[in-house]
């Protein structure tokens, strides 16, 4: 199989599991929709930022990946464990990279910039797991190229790890309702929707918390995880600052 094969039965496996997060929280919803969100103009600006970036992956995310890839000189990448245990090591240190860089996002002023148009959301459901400006994806990929050339995760790795990051991104974002003791024992290990829902709390305490993309004890070894209980009334975004429309948030990062 080559890398056009991959990258597509992963962009369709990925997207299936998505639209069944997204049929699965209307029928299952954890919280109520404030009447005061107007869902068809929210969901077209979060699903026309995931076309732009769609459209930027095969042009300027993928060449830099596979450069990387490619480019990489890492030899010492013969100690590491082959078959599974080998991929499974390198998907736990990419999520780890992957929780700095969120952390990152959140402390240094230029990259909060971007990451800001993700918070603004008013609200949480799948499409919030796609609501990213360009501008952060081109700067993810830049230092996400420079870690894999340094450590030299194979190809299979990486796409394997973005599949599982782009499904629980849907996942914890996800306004579906789970069972109280089957999110109990999964947030032991995986982020759930109760723990991404405090992130995106307005309160920024809440907001500088609870950075796990996909597993959770992250948070917890370096400290950064609230004990705030989500509650369904929880009012999301950035305190103080209403979300925008599409051209406006384009160019949020831009302002002075």
């Amino acid at each position: 199989m080559d890398i056009s094969e991959l990258v597509f039965y992963k962009s369709i496996l990925v997207l299936g599991f998505l639209l069944l997060l997204f049929v699965s929280e209307r029928k299952w919803p954890a919280a109520q929709r404030p009447d005061v969100i107007a869902t068809p103009r929210r969901l077209g600006k979060n699903l026309s930022l995931w076309l732009c970036n769609s459209a930027l992956s095969p042009l300027i995310v993928l060449p830099i990946t596979l450069f990387a890839v490619n480019q990489s000189a890492a030899d010492w990448r013969t100690v590491w464990p082959g078959d599974g245990w080998g991929i499974a090591l390198d998907i736990l240190l990419l999520d780890l990279w992957i929780y700095w860089w969120h952390r990152a996002n959140h402390r240094l002023p230029l990259l909060w910039r971007f990451h800001r148009v993700h918070h603004l959301d008013q609200w949480l459901d799948v499409t919030s797991a796609v609501r990213f400006h360009f501008g952060e994806v081109v700067l993810s990929a830049l230092v996400r190229g420079t870690v894999i050339l340094l450590v030299g995760f194979p190809l299979l790795s990486v796409i394997l790890f973005e599949s599982l990051v782009l499904a629980m991104a849907g996942f914890h974002h996800s306004n579906i309702r789970l069972p109280a003791n089957l999110e109990k024992w999964l947030s032991l290990v995986i982020v759930t929707p109760s723990i991404h829902w405090v992130h995106h709390h307005i309160d920024q305490r809440d907001t500088d918390s609870n950075y796990g993309a996909i597993f959770s004890f992250w948070d917890r070894l370096f400290a950064s995880r609230s004990d705030k209980v989500r509650e369904p009334a929880m009012p999301i975004g950035v305190d103080q600052t209403k979300d925008e429309g599409l051209w406006s948030l384009l160019l949020i990062p831009f302002r002075r």
